[in-house]
């Protein structure tokens, strides 16, 4: 599902709201959560999952057209850790 699927499907339920107001809405959302996961913050929505950062330490690689060793520096990943009623919803999903 992509962004605009999102706030279609959200308009499509809303009662009575502008599609402008829902797409803010969702704008802010996500704008919110990036902040969060900018300074560091752990993200918990409750039925949905959680959202972190870890460290990846800095290696050494390849790159695969030379082979020439590159360093390839510490940097930070978002990491997402589906709660429980995502998974069961999941599990026992048809797709």
């Amino acid at each position: 599902m992509t962004k605009s699927e999102l706030i279609n499907r959200l308009y499509l339920k809303g009662n009575n709201l502008l599609l402008e107001d829902v797409a803010a809405t969702v704008h802010v959302v996500l704008e919110s959560m990036q902040d969060a996961l900018g300074r560091g913050e752990r993200i918990e929505i409750r039925g949905l999952g959680a959202f972190s950062l870890r460290e990846r330490k800095g290696r050494t690689g390849r790159n695969p057209r030379t082979g020439e060793a590159v360093e390839i520096p510490t940097c930070y990943k978002v990491h997402f850790r589906p709660g429980k009623e995502l998974r069961e919803r999941v599990i026992h999903s048809n797709h």
